[in-house]
Order: C-alpha cells, then structure tokens, then sequence
C-alpha cells in the first residue's frame, strides 16, 4: 500500500488523546504528518512521528491551565 501525506487539525482535550494513537500507527505505516496546533493546549504535545507547526492564540498557556 503506498503511503500519504495527512495534514491532521485537532481540537485539545480528549479528541486529541485518541488521535495521538492513530497518527502513531500511521506514522509507522510510512505515512508523512503535519499537525497544526495553537501554541496554547492542554494536552496536544510534540512528537517524533509527526511533524508540529504551532499558531498564536491571544491567551498563555497559565491563563488556560486557570481556566479548565
């Protein structure tokens, strides 16, 4: 099977942590990723099987961990 590129978007919370897993195992099938995230989250982290590209939100990361 021939591999592909994903641009992958996700919402923070537990979305994400589901995503996580299946961006893993396509990572591993030899698929490219690119995932787009505010440069505030929760939960959405780097990783080595994907490539991260972050955009500014108007909050910090402390205003948001007060917040939820």
């Amino acid at each position: 099977a021939a591999a592909g590129k994903l641009l992958v978007v996700p919402l923070d919370g537990s979305h994400w942590l589901s995503m996580r897993e299946v961006l893993d195992r396509l990572s591993q099938k030899g698929h490219e990723i690119v995932v787009i995230a505010p440069e505030t989250t929760l939960h959405i982290k780097s990783s080595k099987n994907f490539v991260m590209k972050r955009y500014p939100v108007p909050f910090t990361q402390e205003e948001m961990e007060l917040n939820f």
